[in-house]
């Protein structure tokens, strides 16, 4: 498990593909791990330099939670420590958070960048129905110091099968996978550390984001969430959108086939 030692860490990371060809840098949603891009990776691979990594907080990435820290010098430590010059950044829900900051903070570094199912940084608390709200109120709850492993599963059922589906319609591998993602992240569950955000946040400048931008969601994904995929469409100036029918948060996992086809055709028409 390659592992890339930066100020208080040990970035868990991995790559594919050829180190000449055009790179990714594929950033995971916070019920997920690198895991999340099993099913992109040999496809995307084919013609490009694939890295991914878990942030802090994350999978088999560990930190020490006295150290403050940037997620968006992380990952550009990541594509330094491999050589990358610049690459197209592709995150789903807080990872494209990153993508987004990273874009801002090393416009020189980045390409393009894809979100799947984020919110930008500063993006505005907006009302959640009742049953986001129920769903919400139960997940804080509970005590990650008591039962972490009940946090991830019942944080995987509301973002992952959504709040308006049930697992019982859904395909129970997708479901059975949605849970095995974010499981690992129990060990990380009391993980406490001062996060650096970006300021002025992205939201405020997202205008200034003049790449070519992929803004994709799941239909069944949280009201703020779609309401977030609205906003970015309209606020960034070069940007794409794809919305994904019968998924919520997961469409790189629950229509990983849709998924990457959609991106494979994107970063082919820009040149990516």
């Amino acid at each position: 498990m390659p592992t890339l030692t930066v100020p208080g860490a040990e970035l868990h990371y991995e790559s594919a593909g050829h180190a000449s060809a055009p790179a990714l840098l594929l950033i995971p949603a916070g019920i997920a791990t690198l895991r999340m891009w099993d099913e992109q990776i040999d496809a995307l691979a084919e013609d490009h330099f694939v890295v991914r990594y878990d942030p802090r907080g994350f999978g088999g990435t560990h930190h020490d939670e006295s150290v403050p820290f940037a997620n968006h010098a992380d990952a550009i430590a990541v594509l330094d420590h491999l050589g990358v010059a610049e690459a197209t950044v592709i995150g789903a829900s807080r990872g494209g958070r990153i993508t987004l900051d990273t874009a801002l903070a090393f416009p020189d570094r980045v390409r393009g960048v894809v979100t799947v199912g984020s919110e930008p940084g500063g993006f505005p608390d907006l009302p959640l129905t009742d049953e986001e709200q129920r769903r919400f109120d139960e997940i804080e709850a509970i005590d990650p110091a008591v039962d972490a492993a009940l946090l991830m599963r019942l944080e995987a059922a509301v973002w992952a099968v959504g709040p308006l589906r049930s697992e019982a319609e859904l395909d129970p591998g997708f479901v059975r996978r949605a849970y095995e993602l974010n499981a690992p992240n129990a060990a990380h569950a009391t993980d406490d550390g001062t996060m650096l955000p970006l300021e002025p946040p992205a939201n405020e400048r997202l205008g200034d984001i003049r790449l070519p931008a992929l803004v994709t969601v799941g239909e069944y994904d949280v009201s703020p969430v779609l309401a977030a995929y609205d906003h970015l469409l309209e606020h960034l100036p070069n940007a794409t959108g794809a919305r994904f029918a019968d998924t919520a948060h997961l469409p790189s996992v629950e229509r990983s086939e849709e998924f990457t086809r959609v991106l494979l055709d994107w970063l082919g028409e820009h040149e990516l």
